[in-house]
C-alpha cells in the first residue's frame, strides 16, 4: 500500500475500493465489510454510496503508524471542559438568555442590528422548499462504580451492537474518582418536536434542496447563518469555532 499511495496518506475507503490491485482490493473489501458499511448504516440509516463523498471520506484509511484520528500538531479541549467554557460565554454582561422561547413564534418582536442564526435553515424559511433531513441521536448515560470502564475515551461498535459508540468522559480531563460516567450513543431518525437534529444528511438530492435555501440567504441583509444546521454542513468542533471566529471578524464585527 505504501508503494502505491505513499506513507502518511489518507485514502477514503470508497476510493480504495476502486483499486485494481488484488491485494489492496482485498484489504479494502475487508475494511468496508467489517467496519465501514455497518457503522455507516447505523449512523446514517443509509448505505455509504447514498451519502455525499464529504461524509464518507471523514473516516479514511490512514497509511501510517500514527493511530490517532486527528494528526494536528496541537490538540486539546478547554482546560476545565466545554461546560465551563460556555458558562463563561453566557455570563457575559452583554448576553441575555431566553429559555423555552421559540424563535419563530417571537421573530416579529425581536429587534436587531445583526442576527446570527444557528438553527435549521429550512425552519427559518418556513420549509418553503421542503424539509431538509437530519440525523438525530439518543444518549444513554450510565454512572458505574469503578475507576475506569474502558481503556480509551471512545470505543466504536460498527456491527454487533445497536449503539455506535461508548464515550467515557473521565479520560478527557483525567479526573480522579472511584466512579465513572459513560454514554452509549444510539443514532436515530430525526422527528421534529420529538428529538434534536444533530447531523445534516448530505447527498446530491439534499444538497440541491439546501442550495435553494442558500439563494434565499443571499437576499437577506444583516442576517448570518452559522453552524451545522444553519449551513447544512458536517463541521467538527474545531472547524466550527474557526468558522464562527472568521465570520465574526469578516462580517459581524464591522
Amino acid at each position: 500500500m505504501i508503494e502505491k499511495f505513499g506513507y502518511g496518506l489518507k485514502i477514503p475507503i470508497l476510493k480504495l475500493l476502486e483499486n485494481k490491485n488484488a491485494d489492496l482490493k482485498k484489504i479494502a473489501d475487508f475494511i468496508y465489510d467489517n467496519i465501514f458499511y455497518g457503522y455507516t448504516l447505523k449512523q446514517w440509516g443509509l448505505k455509504p454510496d447514498e451519502l455525499d463523498f464529504s461524509v464518507t471520506s471523514r473516516v479514511p484509511v490512514f497509511i501510517s503508524h500514527d493511530n490517532r484520528y486527528f494528526q494536528d500538531n496541537y490538540q486539546g479541549i478547554p482546560l476545565k471542559g466545554y461546560t465551563e467554557l460556555f458558562n463563561n460565554i453566557l455570563n457575559n454582561k452583554n448576553i441575555d438568555i431566553s429559555l423555552d422561547t421559540d424563535y419563530k413564534s417571537n421573530s416579529s418582536s425581536i429587534k436587531f442590528n445583526k442576527l446570527i442564526y444557528t438553527g435549521p435553515i429550512d425552519e427559518f424559511f418556513d420549509y418553503n422548499y421542503g424539509k431538509l433531513p437530519y440525523r438525530s441521536l439518543q444518549f444513554d448515560f450510565k454512572t458505574i462504580k469503578k475507576e475506569w470502564f474502558q481503556e480509551v475515551a471512545q470505543v466504536n461498535y460498527p456491527n454487533a451492537k445497536e449503539y455506535t459508540r461508548i464515550t467515557e468522559f473521565k479520560h478527557f480531563l483525567n479526573h480522579n474518582s472511584d466512579v465513572t460516567t459513560v454514554a452509549y450513543e444510539y443514532p436515530q431518525a430525526y422527528i421534529p418536536g420529538k428529538n434534536e437534529p444533530y447531523y445534516p444528511i448530505q447527498n446530491e438530492l439534499n444538497n440541491e434542496l439546501y442550495n435553494k435555501y442558500k439563494i434565499e440567504i443571499d437576499k437577506l441583509k444583516n442576517t448570518y447563518f452559522v453552524g451545522r444546521l444553519a449551513e447544512y454542513k458536517y463541521y467538527n468542533m474545531d472547524q466550527i469555532v474557526g468558522v464562527a471566529l472568521m465570520k465574526f471578524e469578516k462580517d459581524i464585527a464591522k
